[in-house]
């Protein structure tokens, strides 16, 4: 029993800072129709600027809880920054173009990033623990979680509903729907669809880098993060298919499920298969 329970909530763990990241990816999708392949370079910033914050808060010994908040503000901030510029800078200079060259646009920023980051922060491995320790360990069914990473479960819950709250319960939320699902009708409707896509671009890197912000503290920094991510976003978000929250909440649960559970797998069949 123990041994499904330890799968199911590891399962949970993962696929809440998944479900984050590719609730970004799917809503740029939705409002702008493209494939932000930089979304991960965006989750990998997300995790050093967070991991600074961190670092300068425990330089000043003030408490992990003050680490916590510094970085969600610190990275809430720059990233919606950094989405306004890209998307006001240089991606509607594109949206005219074919897709696949909006496609490697977002390529090429993804390639930009990357050396960015390295030219910051270096290629060492970069360490921001101080508020892994805010939560102390929980014990559950006869076993013990880090409270940190079972907190990240009801955080992406309550992000999941918010974003959802406000694209079916909102005047804003309508707007962008009603660009999701037609933008010629939407425009002469009088609705600004470069507002829009300026504000769903933002928020989708916003979520993104909230997700590395939030994993910051239980994973080391270094080059390749954004790669990793990536690729689990776009398949969370086939599974779920784009442009949906409640999809890509059940894609992220799939995917999250199917790591937990690939750990034990791998070392059972070394057990049963053993190599001659």
């Amino acid at each position: 029993m123990n041994f499904f329970l330890t799968i199911v909530v590891d399962g949970l763990i993962q696929a809440s800072w998944l479900f984050i990241v590719a609730l970004g990816l799917t809503l740029v999708f939705g409002v702008l129709k493209i494939l932000n392949i930089a979304h991960g370079s965006f989750y990998a910033l997300g995790a050093y600027i967070a991991a600074t914050a961190v670092t300068m808060v425990a330089a000043r010994s003030l408490p992990p809880s003050v680490g916590f908040v510094a970085m969600l503000v610190s990275v809430a901030l720059i990233a919606s920054a950094v989405g306004l510029l890209l998307e006001r800078g240089l991606l509607k200079m594109f949206y005219s173009r074919d897709e696949v060259v909006l496609l490697l646009v977002t390529y090429a920023v993804f390639l930009i990033l990357e050396d960015v980051t390295k030219l910051i922060w270096g290629v060492n491995p970069i360490y921001a623990t101080q508020p892994y320790e805010l939560f102390g360990n929980v014990a559950f069914a006869g076993l013990y979680y880090v409270g940190y990473d079972l907190v990240l479960i009801p955080i992406s819950a309550a992000i999941g509903f918010a974003v959802w709250f406000g694209l079916n319960r909102t005047v804003t939320g309508k707007i962008v729907l009603a660009v999701i699902h037609n933008e010629e009708m939407s425009v002469s409707m009088g609705v600004r669809v470069n507002r829009v896509y300026a504000v769903a671009f933002a928020f989708g890197v916003l979520l993104a880098s909230l997700a590395g912000a939030l994993t910051a503290p239980k994973i080391s920094m270094q080059p390749g993060l954004s790669s990793d991510v990536i690729i689990l976003s776009f398949a969370i978000v086939v599974i779920g298919g784009l442009g949906s929250v409640e999809g890509a909440a059940v894609g992220a649960i799939l995917v999250g499920l199917a790591r937990a559970a690939s750990v034990p797998a791998s070392a059972l069949s070394r057990c049963w298969f053993p190599s001659p």
